[in-house]
């Protein structure tokens, strides 16, 4: 079963790694549709659009091999939360923290076990306590949890994404040791201790560079800071401008604008995060000095080619920069249809 389903990465992900999707839960009407589109849980009626809030999950309970998979929103988590102070922040009283409704499925549902998905900074000093206690009542339903930071590129994902997955066995006597990594960052050696390197973005995104991809939202020469972006190389952002040399055009203080800031691809190495909402001017870049094409940002989140999204322009980014890459989440169910 799959809550807060989202456009499918993670769905995908569970199917690839022999479980079959029942039903999934998804109150975005766009993403909804989305996983209609793809037939994701075989017939239509397998997509519930509704909020989690109103599901009884006891309908679903029975005594085959189930589990649970599911990322809850994730903005009250999200380091754009940083910015505001932490007395004005109530990341438990925030109405979109739905770490309770997910604690709500497991009781109702009583899978034989789950795996939860979220952003990195939920272990932040500032979220730790409501993500702590996440944990500690999950164990007092009888799972035995673990806690995995992964990075997607560390998977084989041509994307650096990190996200915090939480492995839960109903009646298991000790958590289940980490997934095994498959890659690493080819730049730092000491790390490599036999692994492949770090999956570049070119390969994946070279089908889809003819005309017949391309889409108006993708040019930038009109923009604001589009001679500064021509000048970005490749796999750098705005930061690598204040030492080129024999550039004429404006520099930018380190630290003085988002990492993100005319960050661009480059064909070798892995995308940083596919954002779900970028600005005008946050990165990846494709080298060409263009704004990614849809095909080009799901490939990047290991999407399947024939893969459709519903809605607009705006909504199905949204819908993409949201999803767990496909590829991880493969990784991440088949972990845990392993030790169940």
């Amino acid at each position: 079963m799959s809550i807060f389903s989202g456009a499918g990465g993670l769905d995908i992900g569970a199917i690839n790694a022999g479980a079959q999707i029942v039903v999934c839960v998804e109150n975005d009407p766009d993403a909804a549709q989305t996983l209609r589109l793809n037939n994701i849980g075989g017939h239509q009626s397998a997509v519930l659009e509704k909020s989690v809030e109103t599901v009884d999950f006891t309908h679903w309970r029975d005594d085959s091999e189930t589990i649970l998979i599911g990322g809850p929103p994730c903005q009250p988590f999200s380091k754009n939360g940083y910015w505001v102070k932490n007395d004005n922040r109530l990341i438990a009283g925030d109405p979109r923290n739905m770490l309770g409704q997910y604690l709500r499925a497991v009781s109702e549902l009583q899978p034989t076990g789950f795996l939860f998905e979220n952003v990195e900074s939920i272990r932040h000093p500032t979220n730790i306590a409501v993500f702590e206690r996440f944990l500690h009542d999950a164990e007092a339903m009888g799972y035995a949890c673990t806690v995995y930071r992964a990075n997607s590129a560390d998977f084989g994902v041509p994307q650096k994404r990190k996200r915090v997955f939480v492995f839960g066995i109903r009646g298991a006597k000790n958590p289940i040791p980490h997934p095994h990594k498959t890659h690493s960052d080819p730049g730092k050696p000491e790390l490599m201790n036999g692994f492949a390197p770090h999956v570049g973005v070119g390969s994946f995104i070279k089908k889809y560079s003819g005309q017949r991809y391309a889409e108006p939202q993708e040019d930038a020469s009109n923009g604001t800071y589009y001679h500064e972006l021509i000048h970005v190389p490749a796999g750098k952002n705005y930061i690598a401008l204040s030492g080129l040399d024999n550039y004429s055009g404006r520099t930018f203080r380190a630290g003085g604008r988002f990492w993100n800031f005319l960050q661009k691809l480059h064909p070798e190495e892995p995308a940083i995060t596919i954002a779900a909402q970028p600005g005008p001017w946050v990165g990846p870049f494709h080298w060409d000095n263009r704004r990614l094409r849809v095909p080009e940002v799901a490939a990047i989140q290991t999407f399947p080619d024939d893969y459709k999204f519903a809605g607009n322009r705006r909504s199905i980014q949204k819908q993409i920069g949201n999803a767990v890459p496909c590829l991880l989440g493969e990784v991440m169910v088949r972990h845990l249809l392993e030790k169940l």
